[in-house]
């Protein structure tokens, strides 16, 4: 037996869930649509009065989480080297000083600018 076989097997097992859900969702499912259900509705941020039907929302939330999310996802990336440090030597401090401060002069940046604060 190949050692990729369970793998494939169940690749196909989710897909072949996820897309039967969808499905039976769209045949099972009730289909009342009245103005609440297709109005505008964003993380419970209402829409801007008279926007007309472009449906403009405040945009500082999403900022805020997008910075939020590219910080979190960089700082991932220090796992791998904390767990070999003993192995990378001085090249790996190098290395990862370098990447600190690639990531603290655009966090300073954002917070000198002021996208890290809730007005």
């Amino acid at each position: 037996m190949n050692p990729y076989t369970p793998i494939l097997l169940m690749i196909v097992v989710a897909l072949v869930v996820a897309i039967g859900g969808l499905v039976a969702t769209g045949f099972l499912g009730t289909k009342r649509y009245n103005r609440v259900k297709v109005a505008n509705y964003e993380c419970g941020v209402e829409a801007t009065p008279n926007a007309g039907t472009a449906g403009r929302f405040p945009i500082k939330y999403y900022l805020t989480a997008m910075t939020f999310i590219i910080f979190d996802i960089e700082v991932v990336f220090l796992y791998p080297w904390a767990v070999s440090f003993d192995k990378l030597g001085a090249f790996g401090l190098i290395a990862v000083l370098t990447f600190i401060f690639l990531i603290t002069v655009p966090f300073v940046y954002e917070w000198r600018r002021g996208g890290l604060e809730w007005d």
